[in-house]
């Protein structure tokens, strides 16, 4: 069961950006409540996600790169992007949904200006992570 973790999470990480792609074209569209569904449906992936991680992680701790030279470098900027901005991504996730459901959709528009984004980029690389660090082989 725990080894099977980083899979559901990166399936979930995917997930969340499709839903997040969605969305963004649902409210482009005008079609505020499927947007509201879809983004709902993309913070609940993302919730989950969190779960799984840190029940992964208290159970196995973490695992290392293998790769050597560029592409280890590349692997830790991609990590340590991810990183941080995985970090406070909930924190602007939750004031936008909030927003969003207090009606006050100008300052959700503002907030998720730089949230989706963001949001976007760390459900991709964590997919990235994920293949580079479990699916990918970087030995002789």
């Amino acid at each position: 069961m725990i080894s099977s973790l980083p899979t559901v999470n990166a399936s979930l990480n995917a997930l969340a950006a499709l839903l997040l792609l969605a969305g963004f074209v649902a409210i482009r569209s005008g079609k505020r409540e499927l947007h509201r569904k879809l983004m709902l449906a993309a913070f609940s992936c993302s919730v989950l996600f969190l779960v799984c991680y840190l029940v992964y992680h208290a159970q196995a701790g973490s695992k290392r790169f293998p790769g050597t030279g560029t592409v280890r470098a590349f692997y830790l900027a991609v990590l340590a992007s991810h990183s941080v901005l995985a970090a406070l991504l909930p924190f602007g996730a939750i004031l936008a949904l909030r927003r969003a459901l207090q009606g006050k959709l100008e300052q959700h528009r503002r907030l998720t200006r730089w949230v989706w984004p963001v949001w976007m980029y760390v459900s991709v690389t964590g997919v990235v992570i994920y293949w580079m660090l479990y699916r990918m082989s970087w030995g002789p």
